[in-house]
């Protein structure tokens, strides 16, 4: 089994950054892929970005691409989704979750085994 908690979610103004974390406990982050997702109510959940076990791939949402950055340390067992550049449309809730050694079809969000509980990210206009 795989714990993770999210954190670094709050209120930014558009234009602004904010990091959030994906910390795992139970075991070691190093044989999972980790993705963000997002979820706006009423709406499925998006993918956001991942980043590959062996922590050479990694992909985005086009939404996302240029502005937020994926990145791991296992030695800390957490992934980081640094977002800059922020607008109005990031509003939502976002998760992490994790994946057993995947490689492929790593923005389907159904390849995922363990989710967090949801980090708020706010931007005002």
């Amino acid at each position: 089994q795989v714990q993770l908690v999210e954190s670094g979610g709050g209120l930014v103004q558009a234009g602004g950054s904010l990091r959030l974390s994906c910390v795992a406990s139970g075991r070691s982050l190093s044989s999972y892929t980790i993705g963000w997702f997002r979820q706006a109510p009423g709406k499925e959940r998006e993918f956001v970005a991942t980043i590959v076990w062996t922590g050479v791939g990694t992909y985005y949402a086009d939404f996302v691409k240029g502005r937020f950055i994926i990145a791991r340390d296992n030695a800390k067992n957490t992934v980081y989704l640094q977002m800059n550049s922020m607008a109005p449309e990031d509003t939502t809730i976002y998760y992490c979750a994790a994946a057993y050694q995947v490689m492929i079809s790593v923005r389907n969000r159904t390849r995922y085994d363990y989710w967090g509980q949801g980090t708020q990210v706010t931007v005002s206009s």
